[in-house]
């Protein structure tokens, strides 16, 4: 088995689009990127590398690459899944957390882990997502940032 842990924090401005776990979500503000800005597929991406110790999601779609501009996310965690499978492990789950002060997330946060499984091949019942807030703290807390959080667990498909 092993565990990895993936983090993601992306600035927050008006006139951009706010999409978290492949889901555009309306708001005034959204998420500064070159690819589609997305924290929380980068930290499940993140995640997901780092348990099989193969760097970090700049490393396989660095930001100073043209292909990467403007990317779906779900590309980088289907490639980590994908990545997984040839080196011999599953998707056990994943537990992730979005911290956002608004807009509320309750509402689109099963599209979201429908996503993360579908991206990753798994069942929707392995992915677990959650939103807090920051209680009007720091940059968070200020609507500046968008930050998110994974912990993924893979086992071996050979035990």
């Amino acid at each position: 088995m092993r565990i990895g842990y993936g983090n993601d924090i992306h600035r927050l401005e008006e006139g951009r689009k706010l999409i978290l776990g492949g889901v555009e979500i309306p708001f005034e503000r959204g998420s500064v990127g070159h690819s589609d800005g997305d924290a929380l597929l980068h930290a499940v991406t993140d995640a997901i590398l780092g348990a099989l110790a193969l760097g970090d999601i700049g490393t396989h779609f660095p930001d100073n690459d043209e292909r990467w501009k403007g990317a779906d996310s779900s590309q980088f965690l289907s490639e980590a899944g994908r990545l997984a499978k040839e080196r011999g492990f599953e998707v056990v789950n994943v537990d992730s957390t979005i911290s956002i002060e608004r807009p509320k997330l309750r509402p689109f946060i099963d599209e979201m882990r429908g996503n993360i499984a579908g991206a990753l091949g798994v069942e929707i019942g392995t992915v677990n997502v959650k939103a807090k807030t920051s209680e009007g703290l720091g940059e968070i807390g200020n609507g500046l940032a968008v930050k998110a959080e994974a912990v993924v667990l893979l086992d071996s498909k050979d035990d």
